[in-house]
Order: C-alpha cells, then structure tokens, then sequence
C-alpha cells in the first residue's frame, strides 16, 4: 500500500513533482560504495519501503557499486511508478581499487547515460547531474564542454532534465547559458554551511537545492548543540539536523541514504518534527563556531 502522504511536503524540479524528503541510495552497495551489499534482499526492502512511505525522488549513480545500486533498484521498483522518479549522476567511474576517477569526456559521459539507462531499465533518464568537484567541494573551471554534452544527450531525448553536483556559482551560471539546470547537488548540512547565498539564489530562481551528506556522511554529525536541542525535543540528533534542512529553504530536497528500513523510517519521521524558534536560533550557531 503505498502511502497517500507526502513526506516533507512536494517541490516542482522541472516538470517533475517531487516530495522534499527523498532517499540517497549510494549505501545499497557493499563497504565504501563498492560491490554488492551484504544482504542484497535488505536492500530491497529498503528501496519498497521507501516508496510505501511516499517517496518518489531517488538518488543514483552507475558508479555506486559500479552498476549495483542501480541494479537493486531495476530488481525492488521495476516497473516503476508513474510518480517515482529516479535522478542519476555522471562524471566519474569506479577503478578496479574502488577509486573515483573522474570521467567528463564527451565519449565517456554518453557512455555513462546509456549504462544508466541500461541498468535502470529506462528508456530515458528524469534527471542527469554532471559531477565536476571533488569529494565535498567544487574544483574551479569551465565545465562547458561536459555539460553541452549532456545537453546534447538531452536533446536527443535521453535525459529529461539536467542537474549539476559539486560546483561554485560561476559553474551554475556557465551551464544556465547552456541549458536550463533544475537542481544542483553539493556538500551541505547543519555544520558545513559553505553554501548558504547559493541555496537562497537558487531558491529565488526556482532550482532545487539537494545536500548531499545532509547528516555527514561516512562521519556522522558530532555536535553538543545539537544533541542538546534533539534531547530537550524529545527526538533524535539525526531528525533535527534533517528537519532544521526542511526548515532552512523550502528549495531544498533530502536525500540521506540508509541500508536499514528502521533508520529509513526514523529520516522520514523528520518531516513531522517542526523546530521552534529557539531551537533554530541554536542549531544556526553551530556552523558559526
């Protein structure tokens, strides 16, 4: 039974109405994004469950794994939902040590789009973000040539819409004369705040904001702050930090990644937790110091 609510409430990415509280499935693959999971059937229990709970914005990349996050979703959701919509990423691939090696060639983005379709089981791909920075922040420089190939793909009728990851204002900015860009995915959360004039710029332009490692990634947030604040409102550090996000821009779309349905429930359970002003007035701080 899927579920008749929408988490987080809906934001409109392009064309595509999209809930604000997604699901990132990067941690459906083995240890450090590479082969396959230890229980390849919880993880798709994982992925159903995610849809039960109303969410239709799925985060990917064919370099998870490689190809095995992808093909989990193909194996729990396919065919999928009119509703569901899945966002991939291109721009880099996976060695035989499990490094990321970026690949923004023209050849090897198109190379990368037609893998993603192949393992999704698409014949087009909802949203396509470019991946240009590094690990958690943008590397300066043109990206014109790799998006225009996108754009090219996009013309072609592979890609419905065009996104970006990793980048610096001057990069969304290079792109837009290119093609319209209907979100952009960076390095942001509650402690990492880099971002924060490029989120309301985007928020004023109508473009989604999507943090990756909205709760820190492979080391989670360690804060006093904000283990004060989730203590004195009864509820975990982890759905303060994803509701303070829900609280900060009404652009920006959560994608935290999970392998276990219990923790997957306690992420959405953040859309019905609404900080008070003194809450926020603390948790704004921790950045700051």
């Amino acid at each position: 039974m899927t579920s008749t609510t929408v988490p987080g409430g809906t934001f409109t990415m392009g064309d595509l109405v999209v809930a604000r509280m997604g699901y990132g499935a990067m941690q459906l693959a083995g240890p450090h994004v590479f082969g396959p999971p230890a229980d390849r059937a919880a993880a798709v229990a994982v992925l159903r469950e995610a849809v039960d709970l109303g969410i239709n914005h799925i985060d990917t990349a064919d370099f998870y794994g490689p190809y095995v996050t992808n093909e989990i979703i193909k194996e729990a959701l396919h065919p999928y939902p009119n509703d569901l919509h899945l966002v991939t990423k291109v721009g880099s691939v996976r060695d035989a040590e499990g490094n990321w090696p970026k690949a923004l060639a023209p050849e090897q983005l198109r190379q990368a789009v037609h893998d993603n379709l192949d393992h999704l089981g698409l014949d087009v791909l909802d949203v396509v973000n470019l991946r240009v920075g590094g690990f958690d922040r943008p590397t300066p420089g043109s990206i014109s040539e790799p998006f225009a190939a996108l754009a090219q793909l996009q013309q072609e009728g592979l890609i419905k819409h065009l996104g970006l990851s990793t980048v610096n204002a001057e990069q969304i900015v290079e792109a837009q004369s290119i093609a319209p860009v209907v979100c952009v995915q960076n390095y942001y959360n509650i402690a990492n705040r880099d971002d924060d004039d490029m989120i309301d710029s985007l928020a004023a332009q109508g473009i989604a904001y999507v943090p990756y490692f909205p709760l820190g990634g492979f080391s989670p947030l360690q804060s006093a702050e904000l283990n004060a604040v989730a203590t004195r409102l009864g509820n975990t550090p982890m759905a303060v930090a994803l509701a303070w996000l829900l609280q900060r821009s009404p652009n920006i779309l959560l994608i935290p990644g999970t392998s276990s349905v219990a923790h997957l429930r306690e992420n959405v359970s953040a859309t019905a937790l609404t900080l008070p002003e003194d809450a926020l007035a603390e948790l704004d701080a921790i950045s700051a110091g």
